[in-house]
């Protein structure tokens, strides 16, 4: 008896920590964030702006994982160039678009990735997937240098 309820605790312990692991492992991290838009920086400059584009909108593509996605805009407008998510943003300016707190979050976007160094981090409120409440989201920015067309990706606290 005291074998198989030990055995009981010791399978219940691996099954809560790997279920932690999984939903822990849904959430993209800043890292992840910052290596995923500097990999679409560097597609852009490689293969052209087109090629990071058309892999940047694709919904199943390599810069879609966990809760988060890179997607790209032009640096001095905030005017979505590509989005894998909500495809119908592309062309569309975003620089009046607020957060409950009034930040205008693509006008910041736009001043980050026109800024000296074009990159940075944007911190904004917004709903998580699947949720109507705002949370706290920060974006990393990056510019392609010596273009108009910025990469950024976000996380959630």
């Amino acid at each position: 008896m005291f074998r198989k309820l030990f055995l009981f605790f010791i399978l219940f312990g691996l099954i809560s920590t790997l279920n932690f692991s999984v939903a822990f492992a849904a959430n993209a991290t800043r890292e992840e964030c910052v290596a995923k838009v500097q990999a679409a920086v560097k597609l852009a400059q490689e293969k052209g702006e087109e090629a990071a584009l058309a892999q940047v909108a694709d919904p199943n593509g390599p810069f879609v994982w966990k809760d988060s996605y890179v997607f790209a805009t032009s640096a001095d407008q905030a005017v979505t160039r590509a989005h894998p998510i909500k495809p119908k943003l592309v062309g569309k300016n975003l620089l009046h678009v607020k957060d409950v707190n009034g930040v205008l979050i693509f006008s910041e976007i736009s001043r980050v990735a026109s800024s000296a160094s074009g990159k940075g981090w944007v911190d904004y409120m917004w709903p998580k997937p699947g949720e109507k409440k705002p949370s706290q989201k920060h974006t990393y920015i990056e510019k392609v240098p010596g273009t108009n067309l910025a990469f950024g990706a976000g996380y959630y606290d």
